[in-house]
């Protein structure tokens, strides 16, 4: 996604995580927690463990690219406690970079995939287009990194 400095999120999007954990199950296509070589390490150390040991027990691949197993018929994240994220120090870029992504951010999608099922929408901060930008590009340069 390149940004053309005339998006609708440019005046700023007020977004605060209720911890609802809404976001850490599955939710049609954006089921999997894609993840880098950096983000498996930093879950590992989390978790005191070796990188290796953490994607033998954790993670798999499909399509070359690393993610969280899923169980079948289990919906929620491995890591999801209650409502919250077990190893939040460590959670992916792919989790610290919600709901800024790439593929939500034109006003229809932002409508129907995120402030449809995401009660952070509307409250707390007031993101920047600035800040919303540099979260987008984050994410966008993980994503370079998937399959590593």
């Amino acid at each position: 996604m390149e940004t053309k400095g005339n998006e609708w999120w440019r005046a700023g999007v007020q977004f605060q995580c209720q911890g609802s954990g809404q976001c850490c199950t599955s939710h049609g296509e954006f089921g999997f927690v894609f993840l880098t070589l950096e983000d498996r390490k930093r879950m590992a150390k989390v978790l005191k463990m070796r990188t290796g040991e953490f994607t033998k027990k954790y993670c798999e691949k499909t399509g070359g690219v690393y993610h969280l197993i899923e169980e079948k018929g289990k919906p929620d994240c491995t890591f999801l406690d209650g409502k919250r994220c077990g190893i939040y120090e460590g959670r992916p870029t792919q989790c610290r970079t919600w709901p800024f992504w790439p593929e939500v951010m034109d006003a229809k999608s932002w409508k129907k995939d995120v402030v449809d099922f995401c009660p952070g929408v509307g409250k707390g901060k007031v993101y920047s287009g600035e800040e919303i930008e540099k979260i987008l590009n984050e994410q966008i340069k993980s994503e370079k990194g998937f399959g590593k």
